[in-house]
């Protein structure tokens, strides 16, 4: 007799997922770069690397350095633009059936607005991610996501000009990430992801300098998840709508803390260039931790920590 597995499947909003395990913006490129390493069709949910309406050099070199569990970048958001992406990169990913979520990226409300409106016009595209972590270039250079009026208004604009499902990337480099996650609910956002890379640094103690062109950079991997971890539990608790988990997430158990904190659904990130593998590991490792607990479905997890 067949053993029954257990049910993956979530929604975020009315994006329906074969199971909760994403990859992360900027960790996994166009997705076709992995395609030799992973069974894209297997996998809940593809998000490519960021999307601005010109293509982005982003910064000089160095980019990356390693650290102690975890990794610094400042490739400084380097894209394609728009027009590329419509051209050499979604074809591919026509061929894919598992949803795709495209992130966006822009300077000004306007820039958000075009890109929004015009890949509503793409069918393939499943959802929005919105990065709100860029700079305002009309409001000299405070991030988006900084403030909850201008969260709130890039996250309208968004809504206004795409008919699926917005999720909102908010950025854990604010005093209170409760008050921009209700800015954008209130703006009409059908989920938020978090948390955007931490800002950090390293210096080279050989040649006396940061080891960042950039200096300054984005710090992820396992480093950063009891402060991600965290931060979904406040936000879970706050907001209606799903809560999409991201931050050092490398393990079929850190999935599981993430969710029994009150994500509805995970990305992973630098565990992508670490091991290529991991997401499908992560999905695997799910399916048997449910059915260890005899749990049912994958929603049975959500928030189950808050419960006890």
């Amino acid at each position: 007799m067949a053993v029954e597995l257990p049910d993956l499947k979530i929604n975020i909003g009315a994006l329906r997922l074969n199971n909760p395990v994403m990859t992360a913006s900027g960790t996994f490129g166009y997705g076709k770069e992995f395609a030799s390493l992973v069974n894209l069709h297997r996998l809940g949910a593809i998000i490519v690397k960021g999307i601005s309406l010109l293509p982005r050099p982003g910064n000089p070199p160095p980019r990356l350095a390693e650290t102690a569990c975890g990794m610094l970048n400042a490739i400084g958001l380097e894209n394609v633009g728009l027009e590329k992406f419509l051209s050499d990169k979604l074809p591919f990913l026509l061929g894919i059936d598992t949803p795709l979520i495209v992130n966006i990226l822009g300077d000004t409300l306007e820039d958000y607005q075009q890109l929004a409106a015009r890949l509503d016009e793409e069918e393939k595209v499943a959802a929005l991610e919105v990065n709100i972590s860029c700079p305002n270039v009309k409001h000299g250079g405070v991030a988006f996501g900084t403030d909850p009026d201008m969260a709130y208004n890039v996250t309208k604009g968004v809504r206004q000009h795409f008919s699926r499902p917005v999720i909102v990337k908010l950025s854990p480099n604010v005093t209170d990430i409760v008050m921009i996650a209700g800015a954008v609910e209130e703006a009409g956002a059908d989920a938020v992801s978090l948390i955007n890379t931490v800002l950090g640094m390293a210096i080279d103690i050989e040649f006396c300098r940061p080891k960042l062109a950039n200096i300054f950079g984005g710090l992820s991997g396992p480093a950063i998840k009891p402060i991600a971890l965290r931060m979904v539990w406040q936000v879970a608790d706050a907001v209606a709508i799903p809560v999409i988990g991201i931050g050092g997430i490398s393990t079929p158990e850190d999935a599981v803390e993430f969710m029994l904190a009150g994500a509805s659904a995970v990305q992973v990130g630098t565990a992508n260039f670490i091991n290529p593998k991991a997401t499908e590991e992560i999905i695997q490792g799910l399916e048997t931790y449910l059915t260890e607990k005899n749990m049912a479905s994958v929603q049975e997890l959500i928030g189950r920590a808050r419960r006890t």
